[in-house]
């Protein structure tokens, strides 16, 4: 996890790779007003249902996963976006090997602050 308070670019392979269990592991960014996250998720992973005060936007650079709202279940795959809500309860749960951008806005000071518990089950 890293902050990124100026204007210049990065490589992913610079940001640190944190494993939260065996199925998932997330490179963070964080700037003044929002969080990007990079995921790299095995089949299998389920992140269990939760939500916060974060409007998240997912896109999907590879693999596919099944996103579980309120109002029913989407399949989301490479090339595709999906945006969830503020405190729109979510579970997903991982078809295939997937690789996947997620930003939220504001920033993740839950994740800033280690409440990320969720995460590591």
């Amino acid at each position: 996890m890293i902050h990124w308070p100026g204007v210049k670019p990065f490589h992913w392979n610079e940001i640190p790779a944190e494993p939260m269990n065996e199925k998932l592991t997330r490179q963070v960014v964080h700037t003044q007003r929002l969080t990007l996250a990079r995921l790299e998720l095995k089949a299998g992973c389920v992140v269990p249902a939760h939500q916060h005060e974060n409007e998240q936007v997912s896109m999907v650079l590879s693999g596919r996963l099944r996103f579980r709202l309120e109002g029913g279940a989407y399949d989301v795959g490479p090339g595709e976006v999906m945006r969830l809500a503020p405190h729109e309860r979510h579970e997903v749960e991982v078809l295939e090997d997937s690789v996947v951008i997620d930003l939220f806005s504001p920033p993740r000071e839950d994740w800033k602050r280690g409440e990320d518990a969720y995460l590591r089950r």
